[in-house]
């Protein structure tokens, strides 16, 4: 096995030990490699693999290696802060949006989305502890957010995404991620239907189990120490 290979399965095998232990089932997690700063021969090395999702935070970039591969079984997930003039290529190249954290961007992403595309996977970014040089909605405005986006055409919101502040220990990784899973149970309570709790990375992808991750983004456990394009 490549190294990749080899890192991907170890991931795999992470993600299945920690649903055991937290009484999840496996199948309800999805991993999703975080592939930026990757060149597309990486990304090619673990498709092969069998991964299929993969998360990008560079506009640009992402669109290059999308072309670059050509390959309609890969599933594309933009994670980075999405700006305004960027939404045209994010809405007719990807499947997926994680980090929609204000209406005008959704409303544009619904407009600018491709009619012959089915509408596009949306999560609301939450800024979950709080911290002032990182994007997301506020908790507060979360529910209110994500009843606007909810009714926009061109987009199916599927549900809540965050990067909580680093920390220490399992119980305090797992406070935020307890705090989304709470946001995201007023969203059913709502009406609404959202489906996807996208939170755990690398270091602390057990704790979001525990608390109820549908989807972990782990690059740097798959891919190694990230190194620029």
């Amino acid at each position: 096995m490549t190294t990749i290979s080899a890192n991907l399965q170890a991931v795999l095998a992470r993600i299945q030990a920690a649903a055991r232990r937290y009484g999840r089932d496996p199948r309800d997690i999805a991993l999703l490699a975080v592939s930026k700063n990757w060149p597309a021969g990486c990304v090619r090395e673990a498709a092969l693999a069998g991964q299929r999702a993969f998360g990008e935070n560079y506009v640009r970039e992402a669109v290059d290696k999308i072309g670059a591969l050509a390959d309609p079984g890969l599933e594309w997930h933009f994670i980075g802060p999405l700006q305004s003039n960027k939404t045209r290529l994010v809405a007719a190249n990807f499947g997926w949006v994680h980090s929609v954290d204000r209406l005008k961007v959704a409303q544009r992403l619904s407009e600018q989305r491709p009619h012959s595309l089915p509408p596009l996977s949306v999560c609301l970014q939450v800024n979950i502890s709080g911290e002032a040089a990182k994007s997301g909605a506020a908790p507060g405005e979360t529910r209110a957010l994500a009843s606007h986006i909810a009714r926009l055409p061109g987009l199916r919101l599927r549900g809540l995404m965050a990067v909580p502040a680093p920390a220490d220990g399992f119980d305090a990784q797992c406070r935020p991620f307890r705090q989304l899973r709470e946001l995201y149970d007023g969203l059913r309570a709502d009406g609404l239907a959202p489906d996807t709790l996208s939170m755990g990375m690398s270091h602390d992808l057990e704790a979001a189990i525990a608390e109820g991750a549908t989807m972990v983004r782990v690059g740097t456990a798959i891919f190694g120490e990230r190194t620029p394009l």
